[in-house]
């Protein structure tokens, strides 16, 4: 038998860390702010062809050495696309740049096949509704959870899921990574997942409840977190070891992506443990919050 470990004794500790993580966080994002990229800044958006498959890497350092050190080049479609992006108003930008390119292609020269100016107007939209986004999926949580278990779960849940999301943005910002649409996807995957083990959890607490009937809240925690450690902690490795590769081999289009994810991966499973689990000894937690609510006379009567 898998002996109990005594999670909640540390709690008060885990707590003292949560706050001073919290408030760091908190500071950074609002002291340095987000560097936002140009999906939210708006920008010059060029699409590249060349007629052999391009170097990613060879094309930006040529960029950069033509001084445009901001410019954002990933591949597009097929090997020989490439879309470059960079701030600016400028409208003779894209074709100052795409002439750049043209003088050192070589054996492989660039032609140019669409250039556009996106305005800040588009990018405070997609910020915003990006935002919106995220306050409606914690509030449908809240509700699921509310109705899938009890009111006091889905505090929990939500305590745990603003932790994961503060933390990790508040990271971003500190070190000044760019913040663009796919790390905003990120962040909402870190909610899924985090919400994901978090349920794993309060499932077996529920059940135990029925199964240990004489155990404190305090016991039931640490049993049911116990069962389901293995599960946890497999599931975290397995998924920050795809997440490093990505980090490793997946380049600089998809190191904010993948660095938000290996944040958002250790920040869910400490809270599913640590913040949710409190959560729920504060709110007090007990047996009779699990039983449904008992039918009064006038709806005995009214049944066939």
């Amino acid at each position: 038998m898998l002996r109990t470990i005594n999670f909640m004794g540390v709690r008060n500790v885990a707590f003292g860390v949560t706050v001073l993580l919290t408030v760091l966080a908190l500071f950074s994002w609002f002291h340095k702010g987000l560097n936002y990229g140009l999906d939210f800044t708006g920008g010059t958006l060029i699409e590249l062809t060349y007629e052999k498959p391009a170097d990613v890497t060879l094309v930006r350092s040529e960029l950069v050495k033509a001084g445009y050190h901001e410019a954002v080049v990933q591949s597009f479609g097929a090997t020989t696309d490439l879309l470059v992006r960079m701030p600016g108003e400028d409208p003779q930008l894209g074709h100052q740049v795409a002439e750049a390119l043209q003088k050192v292609g070589g054996d492989n020269p660039a032609s140019v096949k669409r250039v556009e100016f996106v305005g800040p107007q588009v990018g405070e939209e997609l910020r915003d509704q990006g935002g919106l986004g995220m306050l409606m999926a914690l509030v449908g949580i809240m509700i699921y959870l509310a109705f899938r278990f009890q009111w006091k779960f889905g505090v929990g849940a939500i305590v745990s899921l603003i932790h994961d999301v503060v933390v990790t943005v508040g990271i971003l910002a500190y070190f000044q990574i760019t913040f663009d649409l796919t790390v905003l996807a990120a962040v909402l995957a870190i909610i899924g997942y985090s919400l994901n083990d978090t349920i794993v959890v309060f499932d077996r607490v529920r059940e135990n409840f029925r199964v240990l009937r004489k155990a404190t809240l305090i016991e039931n925690i640490n049993i049911s977190t116990t069962q389901t450690l293995l599960r946890t902690m497999a599931t975290s490795i397995s998924t920050l070891l795809a997440i490093a590769a990505l980090m490793i081999f997946g380049g600089d289009n998809l190191w904010g992506f993948s660095l938000a994810l290996f944040i958002g991966v250790l920040a869910g499973t400490y809270s599913s443990i640590y913040i949710a689990n409190v959560v729920l000894i504060w709110l007090n937690l007990n047996s009779e919050d699990l039983i449904p609510p008992a039918a009064t006379d006038k709806e005995v009567d009214d049944r066939p």
